[in-house]
């Protein structure tokens, strides 16, 4: 079973429920608008910005479509850290690869230097900050932290040379009103708090995903509501859920998603015959 198959039986472009959805099908939660248009302006004079949440509740999507309306404007230079455990000499070789400045780790000084003078070369050319965003940033150790929050101002903290995004679950939130890391939290411009969604926002989500795939009349509407109720407000439980649903109606060759499937998948063992799907038109 592949996408293939899905595409012949639902017209399916992929599966809408899995991780590897591309950036302009994804679903933009309405909450974070007004912390993607701040974080557009932060761009232009830098500073930090925070997104967190609980797990699943759609944050490390909603760092990759910020970064997608980052890219769109003009002279956006953005780094992405894949590394955010690293501690502090791996940081700062990550750093450098990132932003394209050859640094030796030994000379952490010689390295604080050349970041500072490649950033605000970047901003007199441009007149826009680099871009630093670091997901699961929960893992990042606090002295690479406070070395951010040291390495991007200059001029006794008036003037920033980099714009940096953490995003990370609750943890994240707790570690930064400690007291190591006040001056960091007390610095940070813009917030995103993911929480639980409701129903209609995860009806929402379905309805939106189903349609980008290609397919907005696979499921039911009695099976979007089932899937919103049964997810508990988390969007990876109900992308878990959905995502097996849509493989098991492929498996049956059904020719629509209904809450009897639904059913089936919540309570093993009651098998129900399979039905030839007509083809979806």
């Amino acid at each position: 079973m592949n996408d293939k198959t899905l595409r012949d039986l639902y017209g399916l472009k992929r599966n809408p429920f899995e991780p590897n959805v591309p950036t302009e099908a994804l679903w933009e939660p309405p909450q974070a608008v007004p912390f993607f248009d701040r974080m557009e302006r932060a761009a232009r004079i830098g500073g930090f910005g925070l997104i967190s949440g609980e797990p699943g509740t759609g944050k490390s999507k909603v760092l990759q479509l910020l970064a997608a309306r980052l890219e769109q404007q003009d002279n956006v230079e953005i780094g992405v850290m894949e590394r955010p455990q690293s501690g502090i000499m791996d940081f700062y070789r990550e750093l450098g690869v990132l932003f394209g400045v050859k640094l030796s780790p030994a000379n952490r000084y010689g390295g604080f230097r050349a970041l500072r003078s490649r950033w605000g070369e970047h901003i007199k050319a441009t007149l826009v900050r680099p871009v630093l965003l670091i997901d699961e940033a929960q893992e990042t150790p606090s002295d690479c932290l406070n070395e951010l929050r040291l390495l991007g101002s200059i001029r006794f903290d008036s003037i920033c040379l980099l714009t940096t995004v953490l995003c990370g679950d609750n943890r994240l939130e707790e570690r930064l009103k400690g007291v190591d890391l006040m001056p960091l939290h007390s610095r940070i411009h813009a917030r995103l708090g993911l929480d639980n969604l409701g129903r209609d926002d995860l009806r929402s989500y379905v309805i939106h995903a189903l349609e980008e795939a290609g397919a907005p009349h696979l499921m039911t509407e009695d099976l979007i509501t089932a899937l919103a109720d049964h997810a508990n407000g988390n969007l990876r439980q109900l992308c878990h859920v959905a995502a097996q649903l849509v493989w098991m109606a492929a498996e049956r060759e059904l020719a629509t998603i209904d809450e009897n499937l639904f059913l089936d998948l919540c309570t093993p063992g009651n098998a129900r015959p399979r039905k030839r799907a007509r083809r979806m038109t």
